[in-house]
């Protein structure tokens, strides 16, 4: 067995997304991420108290790459809409290469985020705040009309027009024709809207 004192939280969770991808979410169990690991399924369980609470870990961890991946869009110094479309083409980016790249993690994911509203919900807000942040930024520089108090509604309303591009629910949609330029016509209506606010 491995030396648990170099045994981490992310250790286990990368052993945990490696045993959701090869045995699905009802088959998963501690003692496959412990065996893994090659310690006990304590040592597992001295960092994650339950089952639950590493499921809800390594949801939370597969969702945090999307908003990290995302940062630098927030943070560049191009003007707000290039940042804003770039953002959006991102985002649909990451989900489409997420459900075709890897189907079987994809479909494992989509039963934990079921059990883990509340990580989804976070997920969620991070997303819209991003988006805020830069409707922000583009409100400052006279390119977006929106009056600061709506920002965060704004940012929301953006973040819901384009769910058919970014919840894994229209996954199936992502590699039908026209797709693409579905997206475009939607951000483009999306940014002549924020510029008329």
């Amino acid at each position: 067995m491995a030396a648990t004192e170099s045994l981490t939280a992310e250790r286990i969770l990368e052993a945990t997304e490696e045993v959701l991808r090869r045995y699905g979410p009802a088959k998963a169990t501690v003692v496959d991420v412990a065996r893994v690991l090659g310690v006990s399924h304590g040592s597992v369980y001295r960092h994650f108290r339950t089952k639950a609470a590493l499921r809800e870990a390594v949801t939370e961890r597969w969702l945090r790459r999307t908003i990290d991946a995302l940062r630098p869009y927030v943070t560049a110094t191009e003007p707000a809409d290039e940042r804003l479309t770039g953002w959006l083409t991102a985002l649909f980016a990451l989900k489409r290469e997420k459900a075709g790249g890897d189907p079987e993690l994809m479909a494992t994911f989509q039963v934990l985020i079921g059990e883990n509203s509340a990580v989804v919900d976070r997920h969620e807000e991070h997303l819209v705040e991003q988006i805020a942040e830069i409707l922000a930024d583009g409100r400052r520089a006279g390119l977006f009309a929106t009056p600061e108090p709506e920002l965060p509604a704004t940012a929301r309303a953006v973040f819901h027009a384009t769910d058919r591009f970014h919840n894994p629910a229209h996954a199936a949609d992502w590699s039908q024709p026209g797709v693409d330029a579905a997206f475009t016509a939607v951000v483009d209506l999306v940014l002549r809207a924020l510029r008329r606010a």
